[in-house]
């Protein structure tokens, strides 16, 4: 909702006259809502950089969110919700504190008095609104950003890729593995081949809890694509259940190499790489 020339230079008037008081009585009520969560000092200075936005918004003549004089105003309340939604506070206490305002202002015009109290008090409280709806935007965009950000770092950090002797590197996986995965872990096995020139990588899914036709295909995805990179895939962790499963879907591995365990894989590796490995013989009694 927009505010007129007069009812926006009304509203500066009405803000800038006792702003101490004002911003003082706006911290009061938006503290007791936070229950201490942000400290009276950091509370108060917020609350500041919105009155002085507000009192300057209307100096400037009609007060319109989505017109360009009001830019410092929105970048005020952007602010506030990127700062609340970065703190762990909740959409409900990010928008009371603009809210607030509205009692603010009913003291405040009930003192001033005038024929046109009342209607100035409804004008300034749809534009309290308008504010509440922006703040409540911004921070549901910040937050989703942020889940967005804190999802594929937990992507990543549930895909990685190990380099366990030179030539050799080993990726386990654990969970489900969906096509966003399946991507992320081809990118940063492909990634690591480049980096480490690495000849033979190992694809452990002890971790994964079933094998269907969507991951297997993301599974022999990864491997043409590391052969292409001019590695050798051999995939581990094929337990009983697994390999029914495959054989129950017609799933074809090809040449691929796969083995029951990480250590079979290990040795198969060993071999491959020309490094003998000594089985451990039974103990003799002398």
């Amino acid at each position: 909702m927009a505010l007129s020339a007069e009812e926006s230079g009304r509203l500066a008037a009405l803000l800038s006259g006792q702003a101490e008081r004002v911003t003082q009585r706006w911290t009061e009520i938006v503290a007791s809502s936070l229950r201490g969560r942000l400290s009276q000092a950091e509370l108060h200075r917020q609350v500041q950089d919105l009155h002085h936005a507000i009192v300057a918004a209307g100096q400037q003549g009609a007060i319109d969110l989505s017109a360009e004089s009001t830019a410092d105003l929105r970048a005020a309340l952007s602010e506030l919700s990127r700062g609340r939604a970065r703190q762990g506070f909740s959409a409900t206490e990010t928008a009371i504190s603009i809210f607030a305002l509205k009692d603010v202002l009913a003291d405040r015009v009930q003192e001033a008095g005038g024929d046109n109290a009342l209607r100035d008090y409804v004008a300034f409280s749809g534009l309290v609104d308008e504010m509440g709806l922006f703040t409540f935007e911004s921070f549901v965009r910040t937050r989703e950003s942020l889940i967005a950000d804190q999802a594929e770092q937990l992507l990543e950090l549930s895909t990685p890729v190990v380099k366990l002797w030179e030539g050799v590197v080993a990726v386990p996986l654990v969970g489900t593995l969906d096509s966003a995965r399946a991507q992320v872990v081809m990118e940063r096995l492909l990634q690591t081949l480049v980096d480490t020139s690495s000849p033979y990588a190992i694809i452990d899914i002890t971790g994964v809890p079933a094998v269907d036709t969507q991951v297997a295909q993301h599974i022999l995805k990864t491997v043409v694509a590391a052969r292409l990179m001019g590695a050798d895939c051999i995939i581990s962790g094929i337990r009983p259940q697994i390999a029914q499963t495959i054989v129950a879907l017609g799933i074809e591995f090809g040449d691929i190499a796969t083995k029951a365990t990480l250590a079979d894989a290990l040795r198969h590796v060993l071999r491959l790489t020309g490094v003998e490995t000594a089985r451990r013989q039974p103990r003799r009694d002398v």
